[in-house]
């Protein structure tokens, strides 16, 4: 109640404190770096925030607040270019975005995407803002009323979106989410330290591999290589100029959508551990399931673009929830505000209870800094649209390179080895045959992001469940079936119930046509024959680990049953069947002038001059020789445009502070930076 009493004054001051010019000129600031850092696919808020954790020590606390709510506020707004212009997931939360807002722009309507997406975002932030305000102190209760059994009902609600976004033929989506989950379990095990898949021989596999490195593969990697194939724009004839109105009256059309995402956005954001990764797919899923022509999704239908771009930037204001409140982070940026407030002024700033007694003006200034952010960010990416939209014009082939180059140097960052990049381009390899036989993308993400939090809260909720069942049944089935976990219970069954009935008309990869049989069954006897080593290798964990090899078997074995079942249909459905759509029987990729493997051995190139002579030098050769050879420019723009790209890399490690891939040479000699 005292906290309720003092609510009033404590706004008044937080805004007396915001509304100085001083703490206005850090947060646009802020905004104006997470801009800068959401343009650049892979980076997002965590990267970002990282680069601010120096300057925070001893800074006031309201400008260093400013300054980070500035950055986290925008990522999930700026990160919406590389989505729409490019196809390539700007972060974790902007994944779902891809499917609809990069066909629109191939359409030419990416100024009607990119206006659609930041009004939504403007809203969803601003609904994540104004949550917080009310919530601030009665969401205590809520929060703590997730255990674990809800939180694996969330996580499991996540991936009922597979069933949604299954694609024309279910099987094969649900075979990718299993792949996807498989290829999640990779590594050391949670909770007995089983080695899966991997090996102490070759280290880099023991922690599993990062999301930066799956999106970026999975999404980046294979459109990249289609639209270098292609050697034209990415958008055909487009009329960038015109259609911004039309995306901020789309989104007045399909305002309830937008406000029932971004309450979706706020929810899962105050679930820590979920956050960003899975919160635009579960929005997304809801935009199909309500809407009755589901035809244009996959192909460019707006609804697509509202939804997840609502729910992302909402989520923001959710996830501020449990870090105010508790000092838990909802996610891995939430996780580096909470040091860096530590480091502000004297120290004395804890976030937890001790923030809303002690600090309750402080707490409030940073609700209304993220709406004001969220106006600012909106405005200045408007602003700059005209701009960054023009690259859909430009011939692909002098935008390949520098793509290559930065998500390169974004799955580097993730774990600062020189198997990221490799890893990357296994990924993309996947990613591209996936696309190529019409295998859903986006239920292979999902079940890669959902497989760490389902395996978690499953044995953790069941290792208490047993405890408890040993001690009484009801208490058991108490503990297992709370009132929450059966509403989200029978909301996931009617989602896999609906989504089934939905997904045929939901093209993620367009309308693929149908090819032979050989080269469709040669791709699903591969992945089963990872399937099989997954298996083999779980049943090889000793039964002391169960918990290590319960999940991995009961998903490979799902899969493998899908797989069997999609085997047999192949060999009995006839060539014109859906079963064996190829994009490399007719379509773009079929009329492409440039061939598959020609086109991914420049990426191919990049990584093995990285490994001899490292990135910077490997960089610079490969940007020289692309450009002279395969764009076909003249020496001069060559030299500039190498030149820039070289330059860009520079200060971008600089200003990360991180080093670039080191190759052989950089181990025989002893060589300054960036050449180390």
């Amino acid at each position: 109640m005292d906290l309720f009493a003092t609510a009033l004054p404590a706004l008044a001051d937080a805004w007396a404190l915001i509304l100085q010019p001083i703490v206005l000129g850090y947060l646009v600031l802020g905004v104006v770096m997470g801009l800068a850092v959401g343009i650049f696919p892979g980076l997002g808020g965590i990267a970002g925030l990282s680069l601010l954790l120096p300057f925070m020590f001893g800074m006031e606390p309201v400008l260093g607040l400013a300054l980070m709510i500035g950055m986290v506020a925008v990522v999930p707004t700026s990160d919406t270019f590389s989505s729409v212009l490019m196809g390539i997931p700007g972060s974790s939360a902007s994944q779902a975005t891809v499917l609809d807002g990069f066909p629109l722009a191939r359409k030419g309507q990416a100024a009607r995407a990119l206006s659609a997406a930041f009004t939504a975002s403007l809203f969803g932030g601003l609904v994540g803002a104004l949550f917080l305000t009310l919530f601030i102190v009665i969401a205590r209760p809520l929060v703590l009323a997730f255990g674990l059994p809800e939180m694996l009902m969330i996580s499991i609600l996540g991936l009922s979106m597979v069933a949604v976004l299954a694609g024309r033929v279910a099987l094969k989506g649900l075979a990718a989410a299993g792949l996807g989950m498989l290829i999640g379990t990779i590594g050391i095990a949670d909770a007995g330290g089983s080695l899966r898949m991997a090996s102490y021989d070759f280290p880099y596999l023991t922690d599993g591999l990062q999301l930066v490195i799956v999106g970026l593969g999975i999404f980046a990697v294979p459109e990249i290589v289609s639209l270098l194939r292609q050697d034209r724009s990415i958008a055909k004839d487009a009329s960038l100029g015109a259609g911004w109105m039309d995306g901020v009256r789309d989104w007045f059309e399909h305002k309830w959508l937008s406000i029932r995402c971004s309450l979706i956005g706020v929810l899962v954001g105050v679930i820590p551990g979920l956050g960003g990764s899975v919160v635009d797919w579960i929005a997304y899923g809801h935009a199909v399931q309500t809407t009755k022509d589901k035809s244009g999704f996959g192909k460019g239908e707006i609804r697509g673009v509202i939804g997840p771009e609502s729910s992302n930037n909402a989520k923001e204001g959710g996830g501020l929830v449990p870090t105010l409140l508790f000092g838990i982070p909802g996610s891995g940026s939430m996780a580096i505000f909470i040091g860096a407030i530590a480091l502000l002024g004297s120290g004395d700033i804890e976030v937890g209870p001790a923030m809303l007694r002690d600090n309750l003006d402080i707490t409030y200034s940073i609700v209304w800094l993220l709406a004001l952010a969220n106006v600012v960010g909106t405005l200045l990416c408007i602003a700059v649209s005209g701009g960054i939209a023009k690259l859909t014009t430009i011939r692909f082939t002098y935008l390949a390179p520098f793509l290559f180059m930065l998500i390169a140097f974004a799955a580097f960052q993730s774990g600062q080895n020189f198997e990221d990049i490799l890893a990357l381009f296994a990924i993309g390899l996947i990613g591209i045959f996936l696309r190529r036989f019409d295998w859903s993308r986006p239920a292979f993400l999902i079940g890669f992001v959902l497989s760490n939090p389902v395996e978690k809260f499953s044995n953790q909720a069941f290792q208490i469940a047993s405890f408890r069942f040993r001690k009484s049944f009801e208490e058991g089935i108490d503990y297992l079936f709370s009132p929450i976990v059966i509403v989200l219970l029978i909301v996931t069954v009617i989602s896999v119930v609906l989504g089934l009935r939905q997904a045929k008309s939901i093209m993620a990869e367009g309308a693929v046509q149908s090819g032979s049989k050989r080269a469709p069954i040669v791709f699903l006897l591969v992945i089963m024959a990872y399937v099989v080593a997954a298996l083999i290798n779980a049943n090889a964990i000793p039964d002391y680990n169960l918990t290590d090899k319960i999940v991995p078997l009961f998903i490979g074995g799902v899969t493998l049953v899908a797989l069997l079942i999609l085997l047999v249909q192949m060999i009995l459905r006839p060539e014109t069947d859906a079963l064996f759509a190829d994009k490399e029987s007719a379509g773009e990729d079929a009329d492409a002038p440039y061939g598959l493997w020609g086109t991914l051995a420049w990426f191919a190139g990049l990584i093995i001059a990285t490994y001899f002579v490292g990135f910077i030098l490997a960089l610079a050769g490969f940007l020289v020789t692309f450009l002279r050879v395969r764009a076909q420019t003249p020496w001069g723009k060559t030299l500039v445009l190498a030149a820039s790209g070289i330059a860009l890399m520079c200060v971008m490690g600089g200003a990360l502070n991180r080093d670039f891939p080191p190759g052989l040479l950089q181990e025989a000699a002893t060589l300054p930076w960036p050449l180390t």
